[in-house]
């Protein structure tokens, strides 16, 4: 595809290192889009986050530009978009009490288990983002290298999630990024923040163009290809940049 009305991006590893901010020139380039189309960033990632790791690298710009911006954090189980003044929840879907304490009871249990959980992490290993319980095996703040050498096969994600998942058949638990499993309401996946983009914007899932680092079978960016949205395999940021220098001067 060379003319999307709307393009989405995964966060980490796609926009950015994991949890850290985009580069200038991925800031530029998002810029860029904005003035030519809708732009979308569905992630694992909670608001927070979005919010340092974009949105603030964004700078100053107006409420039209920023009325182009949608934000789908926690895997799409939140939808926000600026109001004029700020950016502001379209929905959440949050997790009952009782679902976060069986989501995390289950990822703790089943990590200690099988021998992944760690004695002395960087930062949380649990964290509770309201519409997703996240589990991150190093910690929130482990550093990238250690991150990309924990799991390069995807065995230990793999084993961790069909154990919790064994555990919590009411809810969806998937494989996140390099070392985190995320769990959300049963059928919220990208996919249906996706299908929500559409519902929203009015723009069909065939007229956008999504860039994600794992849209290999079983990544968590699969839900998004497999339902129709045209898709391109990106190999870290700066690969998405170069590949949005192509796309640009075609919009």
């Amino acid at each position: 595809m060379t003319s999307p009305d709307l393009v989405a991006f995964d966060l980490d590893d796609t926009l950015a290192p994991s949890k850290g901010a985009i580069d200038p020139r991925i800031a530029s380039l998002l810029l860029a889009l904005m003035q030519r189309v809708e732009v979308a960033i569905i992630s694992g990632g909670n608001e927070t986050q979005f919010r340092s790791q974009v949105v603030a690298q964004l700078g100053e710009i107006d409420a039209t530009t920023a009325a182009r911006l949608h934000l789908l954090p926690t895997c799409g189980t939140r939808y926000l978009r600026h109001d004029g003044a700020d950016f502001t929840p379209v929905y959440a879907q949050d997790l009952t009490a009782e679902q976060k304490t069986g989501a995390l009871t289950a990822l703790r249990e089943e990590a200690e288990r099988l021998g992944l959980w760690e004695a002395e992490p960087w930062g949380d290993i649990l964290e509770d983002r309201g519409s997703q319980i996240t589990f991150s095996a190093l910690g929130q703040k482990a550093p990238h290298d250690a991150k990309r050498d924990w799991d390069p096969s995807g065995a230990k994600r793999e084993a961790l999630r069909d154990a919790v998942a064994a555990r919590l058949p009411d809810l969806e638990v998937r494989s996140g990024g390099s070392t985190s499993i995320d769990i959300t309401l049963s059928g919220i996946d990208k996919a249906y923040g996706m299908r929500q983009l559409a519902e929203h914007t009015g723009i069909p899932l065939t007229s956008m163009l999504f860039y994600g680092d794992r849209l290999d079978e079983g990544g968590n960016d699969y839900p998004v290809r497999a339902i129709g949205v045209p898709s391109v395999a990106v190999e870290g940021w700066e690969d998405t940049a170069d590949k949005l220098d192509a796309l640009l001067p075609t919009l």
